[in-house]
Protein backbone atom coordinates (compact mmCIF):
# COMPACT_ATOMS: atom_id res chain seq x y z
CA UNK A 1 0.00 0.00 0.00
CA UNK A 2 1.40 3.58 -1.03
CA UNK A 3 2.22 5.93 1.68
CA UNK A 4 1.04 8.83 1.08
CA UNK A 5 1.45 10.93 4.39
CA UNK A 6 3.65 13.80 4.24
CA UNK A 7 6.44 14.17 6.90
CA UNK A 8 5.10 17.45 8.94
CA UNK A 9 7.18 19.54 11.22
CA UNK A 10 7.32 22.37 13.04
CA UNK A 11 8.64 25.97 12.32
CA UNK A 12 12.18 25.82 13.64
CA UNK A 13 12.34 21.81 13.71
CA UNK A 14 14.38 19.79 11.49
CA UNK A 15 13.78 15.44 10.16
CA UNK A 16 15.85 12.86 9.06
CA UNK A 17 15.46 12.69 4.91
CA UNK A 18 14.96 8.95 5.75
CA UNK A 19 11.27 10.09 7.32
CA UNK A 20 9.89 11.72 4.02
CA UNK A 21 8.34 9.78 1.56
CA UNK A 22 10.11 9.87 -2.26
CA UNK A 23 6.56 10.01 -4.13
CA UNK A 24 5.74 9.05 -7.57
CA UNK A 25 5.64 12.56 -9.61
CA UNK A 26 2.10 12.13 -10.27
CA UNK A 27 1.26 11.08 -6.49
CA UNK A 28 3.39 14.20 -6.12
CA UNK A 29 1.62 16.46 -8.07
CA UNK A 30 -2.00 15.02 -6.90
CA UNK A 31 -0.63 15.59 -3.14
CA UNK A 32 0.13 19.33 -3.83
CA UNK A 33 -2.91 20.38 -5.57
CA UNK A 34 -5.08 18.79 -2.85
CA UNK A 35 -3.25 20.93 0.15
CA UNK A 36 -3.19 23.30 -2.25
CA UNK A 37 -7.87 23.33 -2.45
CA UNK A 38 -7.58 23.13 1.47
CA UNK A 39 -5.64 26.12 1.66
CA UNK A 40 -2.12 25.02 1.74
CA UNK A 41 0.08 27.02 0.49
CA UNK A 42 3.88 26.51 -0.87
CA UNK A 43 6.08 28.18 1.30
CA UNK A 44 9.32 26.89 -0.81
CA UNK A 45 10.16 24.30 -3.32
CA UNK A 46 13.21 23.76 -4.83
CA UNK A 47 15.50 20.18 -6.97
CA UNK A 48 18.03 18.94 -5.49
CA UNK A 49 20.65 16.83 -7.78
CA UNK A 50 20.36 12.85 -7.32
CA UNK A 51 23.98 12.20 -8.11
CA UNK A 52 26.50 14.59 -8.13
CA UNK A 53 26.87 14.27 -12.68
CA UNK A 54 23.52 12.94 -13.17
CA UNK A 55 20.60 14.66 -14.76
CA UNK A 56 18.25 13.51 -12.07
CA UNK A 57 16.45 15.36 -9.60
CA UNK A 58 14.95 15.30 -6.23
CA UNK A 59 12.27 17.83 -6.08
CA UNK A 60 11.23 19.34 -2.49
CA UNK A 61 7.97 20.99 -1.94
CA UNK A 62 7.33 22.46 1.60
CA UNK A 63 3.83 23.30 1.82
CA UNK A 64 2.50 25.97 4.60
CA UNK A 65 -0.68 24.48 6.45
CA UNK A 66 -1.19 27.64 8.46
CA UNK A 67 -4.39 26.65 10.75
CA UNK A 68 -2.12 23.04 11.98
CA UNK A 69 0.81 25.40 12.55
CA UNK A 70 2.91 22.86 10.42
CA UNK A 71 4.55 21.93 7.19
CA UNK A 72 4.01 19.00 5.17
CA UNK A 73 7.10 18.01 3.07
CA UNK A 74 7.14 16.24 -0.40
CA UNK A 75 9.47 14.87 -1.88
CA UNK A 76 9.43 13.47 -5.89
CA UNK A 77 12.21 12.67 -8.37
CA UNK A 78 11.91 14.13 -11.97
CA UNK A 79 14.37 13.57 -14.94
CA UNK A 80 14.92 16.13 -17.48
CA UNK A 81 11.19 16.88 -18.53
CA UNK A 82 8.19 16.81 -15.96
CA UNK A 83 4.42 18.20 -16.24
CA UNK A 84 4.02 21.09 -15.28
CA UNK A 85 2.31 22.04 -12.23
CA UNK A 86 1.55 25.71 -13.30
CA UNK A 87 -0.99 25.65 -14.72
CA UNK A 88 -3.50 24.44 -11.97
CA UNK A 89 -1.48 25.88 -8.93
CA UNK A 90 -0.09 29.21 -10.01
CA UNK A 91 1.78 29.26 -7.26
CA UNK A 92 4.39 27.55 -8.92
CA UNK A 93 5.15 29.32 -11.51
CA UNK A 94 8.24 30.90 -10.35
CA UNK A 95 9.63 28.44 -8.37
CA UNK A 96 9.42 25.92 -11.71
CA UNK A 97 10.98 28.44 -13.62
CA UNK A 98 13.79 29.03 -11.52
CA UNK A 99 14.42 25.06 -11.25
CA UNK A 100 14.32 25.04 -15.21
CA UNK A 101 16.91 27.94 -15.15
CA UNK A 102 18.97 26.35 -12.31
CA UNK A 103 19.13 22.43 -13.40
CA UNK A 104 18.55 22.99 -17.24
CA UNK A 105 14.92 20.60 -16.79
CA UNK A 106 12.01 21.66 -18.40
CA UNK A 107 8.26 21.99 -16.88
CA UNK A 108 6.47 20.65 -19.73
CA UNK A 109 3.56 22.84 -20.26
CA UNK A 110 4.22 26.04 -18.59
CA UNK A 111 2.26 28.65 -19.60
CA UNK A 112 5.03 31.15 -19.71
CA UNK A 113 8.82 29.78 -19.50
CA UNK A 114 11.67 31.93 -19.30
CA UNK A 115 14.64 32.39 -17.67
CA UNK A 116 14.15 34.34 -13.79
CA UNK A 117 17.21 35.65 -12.95
CA UNK A 118 19.52 35.41 -16.15
CA UNK A 119 22.12 33.04 -15.06
CA UNK A 120 24.11 30.44 -16.39
CA UNK A 121 22.66 26.74 -15.17
CA UNK A 122 24.31 24.98 -12.28
CA UNK A 123 25.70 22.14 -14.35
CA UNK A 124 26.93 21.39 -17.23
CA UNK A 125 24.96 20.55 -20.50
CA UNK A 126 22.98 23.10 -22.37
CA UNK A 127 20.41 24.86 -20.38
CA UNK A 128 16.40 25.41 -21.59
CA UNK A 129 16.97 27.85 -23.90
CA UNK A 130 19.95 26.27 -25.25
CA UNK A 131 22.61 28.17 -24.35
CA UNK A 132 25.63 26.32 -22.99
CA UNK A 133 25.68 26.12 -19.65
CA UNK A 134 28.97 28.63 -18.53
CA UNK A 135 27.13 31.21 -21.54
CA UNK A 136 26.13 34.19 -19.16
CA UNK A 137 22.64 34.99 -20.71
CA UNK A 138 21.84 38.95 -21.04
CA UNK A 139 19.37 40.61 -18.42
CA UNK A 140 16.42 40.92 -19.75
CA UNK A 141 16.79 39.34 -23.38
CA UNK A 142 13.80 37.31 -23.46
CA UNK A 143 9.78 37.45 -24.84
CA UNK A 144 7.42 40.17 -23.22
CA UNK A 145 3.98 39.12 -23.50
CA UNK A 146 2.73 41.90 -26.06
CA UNK A 147 -0.90 43.00 -26.46
CA UNK A 148 -1.87 44.00 -30.56
CA UNK A 149 -4.76 46.53 -31.76
CA UNK A 150 -5.15 49.76 -32.98
CA UNK A 151 -4.05 52.35 -30.29
CA UNK A 152 -2.48 49.75 -28.01
CA UNK A 153 1.37 51.08 -27.12
CA UNK A 154 4.14 49.27 -24.51
CA UNK A 155 5.93 51.52 -22.11
CA UNK A 156 9.31 49.95 -21.12
CA UNK A 157 10.97 51.61 -17.53
CA UNK A 158 13.97 50.77 -15.97
CA UNK A 159 16.47 48.99 -15.25
CA UNK A 160 18.17 51.91 -14.41
CA UNK A 161 15.27 54.09 -12.10
CA UNK A 162 15.24 58.20 -11.33
CA UNK A 163 16.81 58.09 -7.50
CA UNK A 164 18.44 56.24 -5.54
CA UNK A 165 16.98 52.88 -6.43
CA UNK A 166 18.14 49.39 -7.07
CA UNK A 167 17.65 47.99 -10.76
CA UNK A 168 14.43 46.25 -12.43
CA UNK A 169 12.60 46.17 -15.44
CA UNK A 170 8.83 47.15 -16.28
CA UNK A 171 7.24 46.52 -19.81
CA UNK A 172 3.62 48.08 -19.49
CA UNK A 173 1.18 46.71 -22.10
CA UNK A 174 -1.32 50.07 -22.29
CA UNK A 175 -4.25 51.60 -23.91
CA UNK A 176 -3.99 55.60 -23.78
CA UNK A 177 -3.31 55.51 -20.06
CA UNK A 178 -5.34 52.28 -19.44
CA UNK A 179 -3.23 49.68 -18.07
CA UNK A 180 -3.74 46.05 -19.92
CA UNK A 181 -1.09 43.96 -18.70
CA UNK A 182 2.72 44.60 -16.68
CA UNK A 183 5.34 42.05 -16.33
CA UNK A 184 8.39 42.43 -14.28
CA UNK A 185 11.90 41.46 -15.48
CA UNK A 186 14.53 41.10 -12.49
CA UNK A 187 17.76 39.15 -12.29
CA UNK A 188 20.16 42.43 -12.14
CA UNK A 189 21.22 42.21 -8.98
CA UNK A 190 21.86 37.78 -8.63
CA UNK A 191 24.69 37.12 -6.58
CA UNK A 192 23.70 33.18 -6.45
CA UNK A 193 23.79 33.13 -2.76
CA UNK A 194 22.29 30.07 -2.66
CA UNK A 195 25.25 28.20 -5.09
CA UNK A 196 27.59 29.77 -2.43
CA UNK A 197 26.04 27.96 0.83
CA UNK A 198 26.74 24.64 -0.77
CA UNK A 199 28.94 22.66 1.34
CA UNK A 200 28.80 25.29 4.42
CA UNK A 201 28.12 26.86 6.73
CA UNK A 202 31.38 28.94 5.73
CA UNK A 203 32.85 31.97 7.54
CA UNK A 204 30.96 34.23 5.05
CA UNK A 205 27.97 32.55 5.70
CA UNK A 206 26.42 35.23 8.25
CA UNK A 207 27.58 37.90 6.26
CA UNK A 208 26.22 36.81 3.05
CA UNK A 209 22.47 36.26 4.92
CA UNK A 210 22.38 39.63 6.31
CA UNK A 211 22.64 41.18 3.13
CA UNK A 212 20.52 39.18 1.18
CA UNK A 213 18.09 42.10 1.44
CA UNK A 214 19.86 44.83 3.35
CA UNK A 215 16.36 46.20 4.98
CA UNK A 216 16.04 42.38 6.36
CA UNK A 217 19.19 42.26 7.91
CA UNK A 218 17.37 40.81 10.94
CA UNK A 219 14.88 38.96 9.14
CA UNK A 220 17.27 36.76 7.19
CA UNK A 221 19.77 36.58 9.58
CA UNK A 222 17.43 35.32 12.44
CA UNK A 223 15.70 32.50 9.74
CA UNK A 224 19.08 31.48 8.70
CA UNK A 225 20.23 31.07 12.66
CA UNK A 226 17.02 28.89 13.35
CA UNK A 227 17.99 26.63 10.46
CA UNK A 228 21.07 25.72 12.10
CA UNK A 229 20.01 26.13 15.60
CA UNK A 230 17.55 22.60 14.08
CA UNK A 231 20.25 20.71 12.75
CA UNK A 232 22.16 20.98 15.32
CA UNK A 233 19.80 20.56 18.04
CA UNK A 234 20.23 23.75 19.64
CA UNK A 235 17.84 25.56 22.19
CA UNK A 236 18.73 28.93 22.24
CA UNK A 237 18.37 31.05 25.64
CA UNK A 238 15.44 32.73 26.50
CA UNK A 239 17.23 36.12 26.93
CA UNK A 240 17.98 35.93 23.45
CA UNK A 241 15.01 35.04 22.36
CA UNK A 242 13.84 38.31 23.51
CA UNK A 243 16.39 40.24 22.32
CA UNK A 244 15.92 38.63 18.84
CA UNK A 245 12.47 39.66 18.70
CA UNK A 246 13.21 43.32 20.24
CA UNK A 247 15.49 43.47 17.24
CA UNK A 248 12.86 41.86 14.42
CA UNK A 249 10.46 44.13 15.84
CA UNK A 250 12.34 47.45 15.68
CA UNK A 251 13.57 46.40 11.87
CA UNK A 252 9.68 46.15 10.92
CA UNK A 253 9.13 49.49 12.38
CA UNK A 254 11.89 51.13 10.93
CA UNK A 255 10.56 50.03 7.84
CA UNK A 256 6.81 50.39 8.10
CA UNK A 257 7.58 54.20 8.86
CA UNK A 258 9.88 54.67 6.07
CA UNK A 259 7.55 53.46 3.72
CA UNK A 260 4.48 55.24 5.08
CA UNK A 261 6.29 58.72 4.51
CA UNK A 262 7.77 57.34 1.00
CA UNK A 263 4.22 57.10 0.49
CA UNK A 264 3.35 60.01 1.72
CA UNK A 265 6.19 61.46 -0.99
CA UNK A 266 4.10 60.03 -4.14
CA UNK A 267 1.57 62.02 -3.70
CA UNK A 268 3.11 65.13 -2.51
CA UNK A 269 2.12 64.95 1.41
CA UNK A 270 5.31 66.56 2.80
CA UNK A 271 4.38 66.97 6.10
CA UNK A 272 3.80 63.03 6.95
CA UNK A 273 6.88 62.47 4.04
CA UNK A 274 9.09 64.95 5.84
CA UNK A 275 8.64 63.59 9.61
CA UNK A 276 8.60 59.69 8.79
CA UNK A 277 11.76 60.25 7.29
CA UNK A 278 13.58 61.59 10.53
CA UNK A 279 11.12 58.82 12.07
CA UNK A 280 12.89 56.03 10.63
CA UNK A 281 16.20 57.15 11.58
CA UNK A 282 14.89 57.48 15.44
CA UNK A 283 13.59 53.50 15.16
CA UNK A 284 17.40 52.57 13.22
CA UNK A 285 19.15 54.46 16.19
CA UNK A 286 17.58 52.26 18.80
CA UNK A 287 18.60 49.19 16.88
CA UNK A 288 22.22 50.71 16.72
CA UNK A 289 21.74 51.18 20.52
CA UNK A 290 21.36 47.69 21.32
CA UNK A 291 24.58 46.78 18.79
CA UNK A 292 26.11 49.06 17.19
CA UNK A 293 24.68 48.84 13.95
CA UNK A 294 21.78 50.73 12.57
CA UNK A 295 20.55 47.55 10.29
CA UNK A 296 21.56 45.09 13.07
CA UNK A 297 24.02 43.65 11.55
CA UNK A 298 26.28 41.63 14.03
CA UNK A 299 23.85 40.77 16.44
CA UNK A 300 22.31 37.85 15.62
CA UNK A 301 24.17 34.81 15.88
CA UNK A 302 24.05 30.83 15.51
CA UNK A 303 23.20 29.94 19.07
CA UNK A 304 21.97 33.88 20.41
CA UNK A 305 23.17 37.07 19.89
CA UNK A 306 26.10 38.87 20.66
CA UNK A 307 24.90 41.58 22.03
CA UNK A 308 22.69 41.96 25.94
CA UNK A 309 20.23 44.30 26.89
CA UNK A 310 20.95 45.23 30.49
CA UNK A 311 18.24 46.35 32.17
CA UNK A 312 19.63 50.19 31.97
CA UNK A 313 19.34 50.03 28.94
CA UNK A 314 16.34 48.53 27.75
CA UNK A 315 14.91 51.51 29.93
CA UNK A 316 16.67 54.11 27.79
CA UNK A 317 15.79 52.09 24.86
CA UNK A 318 11.96 52.52 26.23
CA UNK A 319 11.86 55.93 27.27
CA UNK A 320 13.15 57.33 23.60
CA UNK A 321 10.98 54.94 22.60
CA UNK A 322 7.86 56.84 24.17
CA UNK A 323 8.44 60.05 22.57
CA UNK A 324 9.37 58.21 18.95
CA UNK A 325 5.71 56.80 19.04
CA UNK A 326 3.69 60.44 19.76
CA UNK A 327 5.54 61.40 16.72
CA UNK A 328 4.92 58.87 14.92
CA UNK A 329 1.25 58.72 15.99
CA UNK A 330 0.88 62.53 15.00
CA UNK A 331 2.52 61.81 11.12
CA UNK A 332 0.19 58.68 10.91
CA UNK A 333 -2.65 61.05 11.99
CA UNK A 334 -1.81 63.76 9.72
CA UNK A 335 -1.60 61.28 6.88
CA UNK A 336 -4.56 59.49 7.34
CA UNK A 337 -7.12 62.39 7.98
CA UNK A 338 -6.32 63.88 4.69
CA UNK A 339 -9.17 63.88 2.17
CA UNK A 340 -6.33 64.63 -0.41
CA UNK A 341 -4.28 61.52 0.48
CA UNK A 342 -7.17 59.48 0.51
CA UNK A 343 -9.01 60.61 -2.97
CA UNK A 344 -5.52 58.87 -4.14
CA UNK A 345 -4.94 55.89 -2.16
CA UNK A 346 -8.31 54.72 -1.89
CA UNK A 347 -9.60 52.05 -4.96
CA UNK A 348 -5.73 52.33 -6.59
CA UNK A 349 -4.29 49.28 -7.26
CA UNK A 350 -6.49 46.82 -6.12
CA UNK A 351 -6.03 42.83 -5.60
CA UNK A 352 -9.02 40.29 -4.37
CA UNK A 353 -8.64 38.22 -2.07
CA UNK A 354 -8.58 35.41 -4.42
CA UNK A 355 -6.10 36.28 -6.35
CA UNK A 356 -3.78 36.87 -3.65
CA UNK A 357 -4.72 33.28 -2.39
CA UNK A 358 -3.89 31.99 -5.96
CA UNK A 359 -0.43 33.80 -6.15
CA UNK A 360 0.60 32.72 -2.44
CA UNK A 361 0.73 36.75 -1.43
CA UNK A 362 1.91 36.85 1.96
CA UNK A 363 2.88 39.48 4.82
CA UNK A 364 1.45 42.94 4.00
CA UNK A 365 0.20 42.15 0.74
CA UNK A 366 -1.88 39.35 1.67
CA UNK A 367 -3.16 40.89 4.92
CA UNK A 368 -3.91 43.95 3.20
CA UNK A 369 -6.57 42.03 0.97
CA UNK A 370 -8.22 40.05 3.63
CA UNK A 371 -5.69 36.98 3.85
CA UNK A 372 -4.85 36.32 7.32
CA UNK A 373 -0.88 35.23 6.76
CA UNK A 374 1.59 36.13 10.02
CA UNK A 375 4.47 33.73 10.98
CA UNK A 376 4.44 35.38 14.24
CA UNK A 377 0.88 33.53 14.62
CA UNK A 378 0.69 30.65 13.09
CA UNK A 379 3.99 29.56 12.96
CA UNK A 380 5.49 31.02 16.26
CA UNK A 381 8.68 30.34 17.88
CA UNK A 382 10.79 32.22 20.62
CA UNK A 383 8.64 35.10 22.88
CA UNK A 384 6.09 34.99 20.09
CA UNK A 385 4.13 31.84 21.26
CA UNK A 386 3.20 34.07 24.06
CA UNK A 387 3.00 36.93 23.14
CA UNK A 388 1.75 37.51 19.98
CA UNK A 389 -2.23 37.39 19.26
CA UNK A 390 -2.95 40.32 17.23
CA UNK A 391 -3.09 39.25 13.73
CA UNK A 392 -5.04 41.76 11.94
CA UNK A 393 -6.02 42.28 8.20
CA UNK A 394 -7.75 45.03 6.19
CA UNK A 395 -10.12 43.94 3.28
CA UNK A 396 -10.65 46.20 0.26
CA UNK A 397 -6.83 44.87 -0.96
CA UNK A 398 -5.98 48.32 -2.90
CA UNK A 399 -3.21 50.55 -2.02
CA UNK A 400 -5.39 52.37 0.84
CA UNK A 401 -5.49 49.00 2.85
CA UNK A 402 -1.88 48.49 2.61
CA UNK A 403 -1.09 51.83 4.27
CA UNK A 404 -3.43 50.92 6.86
CA UNK A 405 -1.85 47.62 7.11
CA UNK A 406 1.64 49.47 8.26
CA UNK A 407 0.11 51.65 10.02
CA UNK A 408 -1.43 48.95 12.08
CA UNK A 409 1.60 47.10 12.69
CA UNK A 410 3.21 50.08 13.80
CA UNK A 411 0.87 50.21 16.83
CA UNK A 412 1.27 46.42 17.52
CA UNK A 413 4.96 46.68 17.47
CA UNK A 414 4.97 49.52 19.66
CA UNK A 415 3.34 47.27 21.91
CA UNK A 416 5.13 44.41 21.42
CA UNK A 417 8.44 45.44 22.48
CA UNK A 418 6.96 47.09 25.51
CA UNK A 419 5.64 43.85 26.89
CA UNK A 420 9.11 42.05 25.70
CA UNK A 421 11.17 44.40 27.46
CA UNK A 422 9.39 44.81 30.51
CA UNK A 423 9.37 41.08 31.43
CA UNK A 424 13.09 40.24 30.00
CA UNK A 425 14.57 37.39 31.67
CA UNK A 426 18.13 36.77 33.02
CA UNK A 427 20.70 34.54 32.31
CA UNK A 428 22.56 33.81 29.14
CA UNK A 429 22.47 35.54 25.14
CA UNK A 430 24.36 32.31 23.93
CA UNK A 431 24.57 28.81 23.48
CA UNK A 432 27.17 26.44 22.43
CA UNK A 433 26.36 25.15 18.73
CA UNK A 434 27.05 21.33 18.17
CA UNK A 435 27.71 19.59 15.05
CA UNK A 436 24.66 19.56 12.38
CA UNK A 437 22.71 16.52 11.86
CA UNK A 438 23.53 14.72 8.50
CA UNK A 439 20.64 13.63 6.22
CA UNK A 440 18.71 16.04 7.66
CA UNK A 441 15.79 19.30 6.35
CA UNK A 442 15.23 21.86 8.94
CA UNK A 443 12.96 24.87 8.14
CA UNK A 444 12.58 28.38 9.23
CA UNK A 445 9.88 30.79 9.18
CA UNK A 446 10.69 34.35 10.02
CA UNK A 447 7.89 37.04 9.96
CA UNK A 448 9.88 40.06 8.13
CA UNK A 449 8.10 43.02 7.58
CA UNK A 450 7.41 42.21 4.00
CA UNK A 451 6.15 38.92 5.42
CA UNK A 452 7.17 35.98 5.74
CA UNK A 453 11.12 34.92 4.93
CA UNK A 454 11.24 31.02 4.95
CA UNK A 455 14.96 29.34 4.75
CA UNK A 456 15.69 25.77 4.15
CA UNK A 457 18.86 23.79 4.90
CA UNK A 458 19.26 20.47 3.63
CA UNK A 459 22.53 18.36 4.95
CA UNK A 460 24.84 15.60 3.52
CA UNK A 461 25.91 12.56 5.03
CA UNK A 462 28.68 14.42 6.50
CA UNK A 463 25.96 17.19 8.37
CA UNK A 464 27.23 19.90 5.42
CA UNK A 465 24.51 22.46 3.59
CA UNK A 466 24.29 19.92 0.53
CA UNK A 467 21.34 22.54 -0.54
CA UNK A 468 20.07 25.71 1.41
CA UNK A 469 16.54 27.46 -0.62
CA UNK A 470 16.01 30.91 0.77
CA UNK A 471 12.62 32.51 -0.23
CA UNK A 472 12.20 35.85 0.38
CA UNK A 473 8.29 37.45 0.69
CA UNK A 474 9.17 39.89 -2.29
CA UNK A 475 9.50 36.34 -4.72
CA UNK A 476 5.82 35.24 -3.89
CA UNK A 477 4.87 39.36 -4.05
CA UNK A 478 5.98 41.06 -7.30
CA UNK A 479 3.35 38.97 -8.92
CA UNK A 480 0.95 40.71 -6.90
CA UNK A 481 2.29 44.09 -8.07
CA UNK A 482 1.48 42.90 -11.43
CA UNK A 483 -1.94 41.98 -11.32
CA UNK A 484 -2.45 45.27 -8.96
CA UNK A 485 -1.46 47.29 -11.90
CA UNK A 486 -4.05 45.45 -14.22
CA UNK A 487 -6.65 48.43 -15.04
CA UNK A 488 -4.94 51.36 -13.54
CA UNK A 489 -3.63 54.16 -15.24
CA UNK A 490 0.10 54.03 -15.82
CA UNK A 491 0.33 57.44 -14.06
CA UNK A 492 -0.37 55.71 -10.96
CA UNK A 493 2.37 52.67 -11.09
CA UNK A 494 4.70 54.52 -8.46
CA UNK A 495 2.04 54.75 -5.92
CA UNK A 496 0.99 51.14 -6.86
CA UNK A 497 4.75 50.03 -6.52
CA UNK A 498 5.66 51.86 -3.09
CA UNK A 499 2.58 50.30 -1.66
CA UNK A 500 4.16 46.95 -2.12
CA UNK A 501 7.80 47.84 -1.89
CA UNK A 502 9.37 45.53 -2.90
CA UNK A 503 12.59 43.79 -2.73
CA UNK A 504 14.66 43.67 -6.21
CA UNK A 505 17.90 42.05 -4.55
CA UNK A 506 15.89 39.92 -2.21
CA UNK A 507 13.81 38.17 -5.21
CA UNK A 508 17.41 38.02 -6.96
CA UNK A 509 19.46 36.24 -4.39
Amino acid sequence: MRNLNPQLLKNGEAVALDSVTILDFGDFRDCLLAEVRKQGRVAACFGVPVAEGGRDLELFALVARDRNACVAVYRTRISERFPSLTPDCPQMHLFEREIAEQYGVVPEGHPWLKPLRFHSAWRSGADVWGRPADQHPRIGEMEFYRVDGEGVHEVAVGPVHAGIIEPGHFRFQCYGEKVMHLEISLGYQHRDIERMLQNGPHPSTMAQMETIAGDTSIGHGLAHCQVLEALSGCEVPAQAQSIRAVALELERLANHVGDIGALAGDVGFLPTFSYCGRLRGDYLNLTAALCGSRFGRGLVRPGGVLFDLEPALAGEMLARLKGIEGNTMGALDLFFDAPSVLSRFEGRGRVSRSVAEDLGLVGVAAKACGVPRDSRFFHPTGVYRQLFDDLITEETGDAMARARMRSREITVSIELLRRIMDTLPEGPIRAQMGPLQGNALAISMVEGWRGEVVHVGLTDGDGRLRRYKIVDPSFHNWSGLAMAMRDEQISDFPLCNKSFNLSYCGFDL
